[in-house]
C-alpha cells in the first residue's frame, strides 16, 4: 500500500481511490487513472481501512462504520484526508493528498490581491468553489501568508486537520473537530472566547455556521471560510437562503456589512499538460458593492462591478481571457469554463486579430 501511495504522490496524485473488486486509482491533473492491475478483496480493503484509522475505538467498530473521516500521514511522502465509506456491502476508501509543504499564494499562482485580502482586520473571507477546486489549498496559503508576516492569533477549526502550519510571526492553534472540540458549533462558539485575531472554519454548511460567523465578523474578528459554491453571485445567494425567510431582510443588511471578500475559483489543465492551474474569481465588499447587497434587486450588478472596478476585483471571464492570452490554457478550455461564453469568445477573437495585425 505504502508503495502504491507514494507512487500516486510522486506523480503528482491529488487524491486516491482505494475499493474492494477494482484496482488502486488515483486522480492526476483531473483524470482517474489505474495505478495496478490486480483488483482488491473486500478482506485487503478493510485492512487497509484499518491501516489508516488512528482511533483505537474507531478500529474496534470498523463494521458499523458506514461513513468515517480521519487523517493519516505518512513520513516523507504526506498527510491525507481519509474518508471510510460502504458501497456494495464492502469498503472503499477516498484518500485526499495533503502536501508537507504549506502551499502559498505564488506558489498557487494566485492573484496578488489574495494577500490584502488575509491582511483584513475583520470581515468575512469566503473561499468557494465545487468539491476538488483547491478551496483547502488557498485557504492554506492565506494562513501562510498572514502567519509569515503578520502578529496574529489563527484559530482553524477543521475537520479532519490537514496543512499543519508552524507558528512563525503569528500563533497557530489548530483544532480538530471530533477530537480537540466536540462538534462545529461548540468550537465556534468557543472561538469567540479564544482571543482570536482569525478564525478559519472548513466549509459553512447550515444556519447556525453562518449566524456564528457573521456575528464574528461584526464583532472585530476577520472569518476565513469555505462554500460549496461556483462562483461570487451563487454564494451571496446561498448565505442568503441559509437564513429563514421572515429574516432575509436583516440577512442582507447583516451580510452586506460584514461580508469582506469572495474568492471562488476552480482548476482547469494547463495547456502544456503540466498540471492544473486556478482560474479565479474576485469579488470585494467595496461600498458600491455594499450597496448592491443591500438591494433584493442588487445581484444582477454584482457582475459588473467585479468587471469594472480597479480595487483588485475580477470576474471569472476576465481571468480565463488572461490565462487564454498567456498561453496559461487553451482557448478552448477557457470558454468551456466561462460564464458568458459569447463575450468570451469575441474577446479571444479579438486578442487573436490584434496579434496578428502586430
Amino acid at each position: 500500500m505504502e508503495k502504491v501511495i507514494k507512487a500516486a504522490v510522486d506523480r503528482g496524485a491529488s487524491d486516491l481511490h482505494i475499493k474492494a473488486g477494482d484496482v488502486f486509482r488515483a486522480r492526476i491533473d483531473g483524470k482517474l487513472v489505474p495505478l495496478t492491475k490486480q483488483r482488491l478483496t473486500p478482506e485487503q480493503t478493510r485492512a487497509i481501512a484499518l491501516r489508516l484509522m488512528t482511533n483505537l475505538e474507531d478500529k474496534a467498530r470498523i463494521d458499523q462504520i458506514r461513513d468515517y473521516d480521519c487523517s493519516w500521514g505518512m513520513p516523507g511522502v504526506g498527510r491525507f484526508r481519509v474518508n471510510v465509506l460502504r458501497q456494495r456491502s464492502s469498503f472503499m476508501i477516498v484518500m485526499r493528498v495533503i502536501p508537507f509543504d504549506v502551499p502559498t499564494i505564488a506558489t498557487l499562482e494566485l492573484p496578488a490581491v489574495l494577500a490584502t485580502l488575509a491582511e483584513a482586520e475583520r470581515g468575512l473571507v469566503l473561499v468557494t468553489g465545487v468539491s476538488g477546486s483547491g478551496k483547502t489549498s488557498t485557504i492554506a496559503a492565506l494562513v501562510s501568508h498572514v502567519n509569515r508576516t503578520l502578529q496574529r492569533h489563527i484559530l482553524t477549526l477543521e475537520d479532519p486537520i490537514e496543512y499543519l502550519h508552524r507558528d512563525l510571526k503569528s500563533s497557530v492553534t489548530q483544532r480538530e473537530i471530533g477530537v480537540d472540540t466536540e462538534s462545529i458549533r461548540a468550537g465556534l462558539s468557543a472561538a469567540l472566547r479564544q482571543d482570536p485575531d482569525i478564525v478559519v472554519l472548513g466549509e459553512i454548511r447550515d444556519t447556525e455556521a453562518v449566524d456564528t460567523a457573521v456575528k464574528a465578523a461584526e464583532t472585530g474578528h476577520l472569518m476565513i471560510c469555505s462554500m460549496l459554491t461556483p462562483d461570487a453571485v451563487s454564494t451571496v445567494a446561498r448565505l442568503l437562503a441559509l437564513f429563514p425567510a421572515e429574516e432575509q431582510e436583516i440577512a442582507r443588511a447583516r451580510i452586506a456589512e460584514a461580508l469582506h471578500s469572495i474568492v471562488s475559483q476552480r482548476l482547469l489543465p494547463r495547456a502544456d499538460g503540466g498540471g492544473r492551474v486556478a482560474a479565479v474569481e474576485v469579488l470585494v465588499a467595496t461600498p458600491d458593492v455594499r450597496e448592491l447587497l443591500r438591494r433584493q434587486d442588487g445581484m444582477d450588478g454584482l457582475q459588473e462591478a467585479m468587471a469594472a472596478d480597479d480595487s483588485g476585483m475580477q470576474t471569472l471571464d476576465q481571468h480565463l481571457l488572461d490565462l487564454a492570452r498567456a498561453g496559461t490554457v487553451t482557448p478552448e478550455v477557457a470558454l468551456a469554463a466561462a460564464t458568458r461564453r459569447g463575450e468570451l469568445e469575441a474577446a479571444l477573437g479579438a486578442a487573436g486579430s490584434e496579434a496578428k495585425t502586430t
